[in-house]
């Protein structure tokens, strides 16, 4: 009996201890739970400030030559010489190849007996020994085979119109010359020029002699200044673009054609509002951009603003906030407008 009467104490016990332990806790719950409006974020800001912003956009082109020239003679003949390779740099009036020169001797033999016949004439007709009409007649024909003998002299000797690289060798010597292809390709590279493909919506913006600069990725570390010489007066329907060419006088030769390079065209400078692209907020489900200002009681709001030009760390801001304004620069996530924030970096 008193076995039994043991464990009904020590249950009962158990079980008042358990009720002050739940009612404690219950008590305790409340406590510890917090509204979400009570909690002051921590935010650093920075002030809005103005400065000149350079209006330029950039481009991907391909350097080209600045010329390019086929060499070959005028008709089917035998190559009896070749001077220079693929890669040498030749300069206006360099010989590049030799045709067979049987026929052009041949017609050289003809003009110097044409040039003794012609002198002879001259003379007789000075004196009235041949009429008006016969030396006219005469005189035609010598200056026709002269003129022949020309142009035969430029399909023999092949000399190079330009002064550049020679970037294409297709015959070897003794090969037969058939017309089917040139014999040599000569660019030049002093200088060079690039097409442009530039939006629409900057042509008013973009005149004849603009200065521009460019990098390629074949030179890291080098810029090259250029102007634009030309502006294409239609433009693409396809990419709403038109073309500009761009010359680089590239007097080292270090640019070369078929390099990628990277055109930067400046339109100008706006004095206008810049701020840190830590700052921009983009809105959920629309592409609005804002940021948050802080207000004199330490509350906040946010204003829409239109972005500019995105130069390094920053961003041109068009509209939305003014000059020394304070701007939430970091802390911005749960903000909304009117809730208090402690400054960080006041």
């Amino acid at each position: 009996m008193k076995k039994i009467i043991k464990t009904l104490f020590y249950a009962g016990l158990l079980a008042a201890v358990a009720s002050c332990g739940g009612k404690k806790n219950e008590s305790a719950a409340p406590s510890m739970m917090m509204n979400p409006e009570d909690v002051i974020r921590t935010v650093e800001v920075a002030p809005a400030t103005r400065r000149e912003v350079p209006q330029e956009n950039s481009y991907a082109s391909s350097v080209e030559a600045y010329a390019t020239n086929n060499i070959m003679p005028q008709q089917a003949g035998r190559i009896r010489k070749i001077n220079v390779e693929v890669g040498d740099y030749v300069v206006k009036g360099q010989i590049l190849a030799e045709m067979d020169r049987m026929q052009l001797e041949q017609l050289e033999l003809q003009i110097q007996n044409d040039d003794i016949e012609y002198a002879r004439l001259k003379s007789l007709y000075e004196e009235g020994g041949v009429s008006q009409s016969d030396f006219e007649a005469a005189e035609l024909g010598y200056k026709l085979r002269k003129s022949s003998y020309d142009n035969m002299v430029e399909n023999t000797i092949l000399r190079s119109p330009l002064t550049g690289f020679v970037t294409a060798r297709n015959f070897d010597k003794e090969d037969m010359y058939s017309m089917s292809a040139p014999i040599f390709t000569v660019q030049q590279v002093t200088p060079v020029k690039l097409l442009v493909g530039i939006s629409e919506t900057d042509y008013t913006r973009v005149k004849k002699n603009d200065v521009v600069s460019l990098t390629v990725d074949a030179l890291p570390g080098r810029t090259f200044s250029g102007r634009i010489n030309r502006l294409y007066p239609t433009l693409n329907p396809a990419t709403h673009t038109f073309q500009a060419e761009v010359v680089v006088p590239n007097n080292d030769r270090a640019l070369r054609p078929g390099m990628y390079a990277r055109v930067t065209v400046t339109y100008g400078v706006n004095n206008s509002i810049v701020v840190s692209d830590q700052a921009i907020v983009k809105q959920e489900g629309t592409g609005q951009r804002y940021v948050y200002l802080l207000n004199a009681d330490d509350t906040v709001h946010y204003v829409p603003v239109e972005l500019g030009r995105h130069i390094g760390t920053e961003y041109e801001i068009l509209s939305g906030i003014e000059e020394g304004q304070l701007v939430v620069m970091k802390g911005q996530s749960g903000l909304k407008d009117g809730l208090k924030v402690e400054v960080l970096n006041r």
